[in-house]
Parts: structure tokens; sequence; C-alpha cells
């Protein structure tokens, strides 16, 4: 192997552990989501669902620049498992909550209510 390809195995390396980087910082941040929707903080799981949104967006910038190798691929699999684990838990938390909004909101504004 010359220098040249050194270089290339070396930065190849490098993206895929900041790509991986990326999926690992969102499954952090989605367990903490599911820890403040277990206690019912929702000003952090809005915060952290933003911070998501970002990590998100600049996951897809710097995945089009190399695509993950297999094992990498199924290090990502089992990571976004996990995320979708923790997103539907919080969606079962926050069910209640958005059934309760909905008919707070259903019947301040009920037309059958208001004659």
């Amino acid at each position: 192997m010359n220098a040249p390809d050194l270089i290339t195995a070396r930065e190849t390396e490098q993206l895929s552990r900041n790509l991986l980087g990326f999926y690992e910082a969102i499954e952090s941040a989605s367990q903490d989501m599911l820890q403040a929707a277990r206690t019912g903080d929702w000003d952090t799981v809005v915060k952290l669902e933003g911070a998501c949104a970002v990590l998100i967006a600049q996951l897809k910038h710097a995945s089009e620049s190399r695509p993950l190798g297999r094992d990498e691929r199924a290090l990502k699999s089992r990571i976004m498992q996990r995320i979708l684990f923790n997103d539907a838990e919080i969606r079962t938390l926050t069910e209640p909550w958005l059934h309760d909004l909905s008919l707070m909101m259903g019947a301040s504004i009920d037309p059958k209510k208001m004659h």
C-alpha cells in the first residue's frame, strides 16, 4: 500500500466514523427525549427534537460524500432500530397529551356549543 492509498483509507475511515457519529448522536438525543417524555418534561422533548432535526440535516449533507460499507450499514441499522424504538415509546407517551389537547381545542371551538 503506498502513501496515497493510506491517506484515502484514513479519510474513508474518518468519514465513516463521522457518519456513524451522527447516527449515534441522534440515538443519544432520542434516548434523552424518551427520558424527558417519561418525566413529562415536554419543553426538553421539543428542544431535543429540534437538535435531532439539525443533526439529521447535517447527516444528510455528510452522507452525500460516501455511502457506508456493509459492516457500517449493519451498525447503522442497529442504531436506527433503537432510535425507532425510542420514537415509538415517545409517541406512546405523547398520545394521551395530544388527545387531551385535541379535546380541549375541540371543546373550545365546537360550533354546536356556540349556539
